[in-house]
């Protein structure tokens, strides 16, 4: 099955300026290449590479920072009610960022197949969080946190089995590692 690669849109761009802006990054001082990319200095396709990791970078910065912040704040408050905290947040900060790209016009765009995966992922997402915040709040997060990076492994496997992408030798090699990088933290 052959899937296309997704190309960054304009609004991505708006939605990392905005990002930037909302934690107050001096980024002209810090990161001037990601000013160029911003600013469109440099050529459409090294710009999407470069986006996507960018993405990727901040997700896992973000990810290590919510684990951190989630174990000093669920201490004495019962787990869902945490959850459910959560997110009431990232939802006003997700449609928050709709509404600040100028993205809602998209909703009655988005066909069935997309509703019904989109209202599964969120389900499994919810399932996720309830089960990462008691473990959380059960376990160490130094434990707690490599088990459910397994995902990694288990989202590759998946990937290959359902969406049929390539899984080649070095990603084998990698899902090992992270299963046996795993067994060593945990135990």
């Amino acid at each position: 099955m052959y899937r296309k690669q997704a190309k960054i849109q304009p609004c991505h761009c708006v939605y990392l300026t905005r990002l930037v802006e909302i934690f107050g990054v001096l980024y002209r001082l810090l990161f001037p290449r990601i000013c160029d990319i911003l600013e469109e200095k440099i050529d459409s396709e090294s710009r999407c590479m470069i986006m996507w990791l960018l993405f990727a970078i901040l997700s896992s910065v973000f990810a290590a920072l919510t684990s951190i912040l989630a174990k000093v704040g669920i201490d004495g408050v019962n787990s869902n009610l945490a959850t459910a905290i959560r997110t009431a947040v990232v939802l006003v900060m997700a449609w928050g960022m709709v509404f600040l790209t100028n993205a809602q016009s998209g909703i009655t765009q988005i066909g069935r197949k997309s509703w019904i995966f989109l209202i599964l992922s969120g389900l499994a997402t919810g399932a996720s969080w309830l089960c990462y915040y008691k473990a959380l709040q059960m376990g160490e997060a130094s434990k707690v946190v490599p088990i459910d990076k397994l995902s990694v492994v288990i989202t590759l496997l998946l990937a290959f089995v359902f969406l049929h992408e390539k899984f080649t030798v070095k990603s084998a090699v990698g899902c090992v590692l992270i299963a046996v990088g795993t067994l060593v933290m945990v135990l």
